[in-house]
């Protein structure tokens, strides 16, 4: 896997230079022991062995390693650096808040599962989490950082050019641990803009008679209690914010495409999609009503 920005780089320069001392060390052993075969008697002090191979050695080593690797680290950025972009990432049992502010107007919007960053410039990332312990990875961007309900983390990232690259929480959390992934997408600065201004505005009005029909189901059932439509809904935060779901890649953490039928076939079938979820299957509801919802959804961008 190839990194994409300087923290994952640095990652993975440090990697490769353990690999190569390993490599040096494990050749090292392999030559004392062809030695040792062909030598085959013979006096062997085994204190200066003892001292030389079990003690200076690898202390040196691996002191010269540290030193060199010390620096490596990311430095702990208690503040944004000047000109970040400061996103605040929330895990939940199981999926990702995402949260956009403008520090001009103060105004916010939220998404879910799918962060976008513009390439080129810092990303401060507050990390926290409402339940319990997750752990956020995007490899090719950054290392891993932990999640701790109560407390706020940060990660300073960047993207050295466009591209979808994909993260997924690395602590157990959960029933579906292994269903709690995310994409990290990074834009051109300009793609990016108008991404982000978009985002901000509410949910497009309907366009077609069965997306009012779906727009009309989606509030009968309720979903309005646990999900968000900006300019649709009241502002419910137990799910995630749906005004421009039709925009993201997947749905439910990265388990299921966004597809008309990926779409209805997660809103009948989430329980068996993702046992455990808190959203429940609507598999009472028939084919027609589920294709209004999921075309509805669909035109959220």
């Amino acid at each position: 896997m190839q990194a994409a920005g300087p923290a994952a780089q640095s990652i993975a320069t440090v990697g490769w230079v353990l690999f190569a001392g390993g490599a040096v060390v494990f050749i090292g052993v392999m030559l004392l022991l062809a030695w040792a075969l062909r030598r085959r008697g013979g006096a062997v002090r085994p204190a200066l062995w003892i001292a030389g191979g079990g003690i200076l050695f690898p202390g040196v080593v691996l002191a010269a390693l540290m030193a060199w690797s010390l620096p490596m680290a990311p430095a702990w950025k208690p503040l944004p650096p000047p000109g970040a972009l400061v996103i605040s990432v929330t895990g939940r049992m199981w999926w990702w808040e995402v949260r956009y502010r403008d520090t001009a107007t103060g105004s916010e919007f939220r998404t879910a599962n799918e962060i976008r960053i513009p390439t080129g410039q810092a990303v401060y990332l507050a990390l926290t989490s409402t339940e319990v312990i997750h752990s956020f990875w995007v490899p090719q961007l950054a290392g891993k950082t932990d999640m701790l309900p109560g407390r706020l983390q940060h990660l300073l990232l960047s993207a050295d050019k466009p591209g979808v690259y994909r993260g997924q929480c690395a602590e157990y959390c959960g029933e579906q641990h292994a269903l709690m992934a995310l994409n990290v997408v990074a834009q051109l600065p300009d793609e990016f803009a108008a991404w982000r201004a978009e985002q901000a505005r509410p949910a497009v009005a309907v366009a077609t008679p069965q997306q009012a029909l779906g727009r009309d189901a989606f509030l009968a059932q309720r979903c309005d209690a646990c999900h968000t439509v900006r300019g649709v809904t009241a502002d419910a935060k137990l799910g995630p914010d749906l005004t421009h779901v039709g925009s993201r890649m997947q749905l439910a953490a990265g388990t299921v495409p966004n597809t008309p039928q990926g779409r209805a076939d997660w809103i009948a079938h989430a329980q068996q999609h993702k046992p455990g979820a808190r959203m429940p299957s609507y598999e009472r509801l028939d084919a027609a009503t589920l294709a209004a919802i999921s075309d509805w959804l669909g035109s959220l961008k």
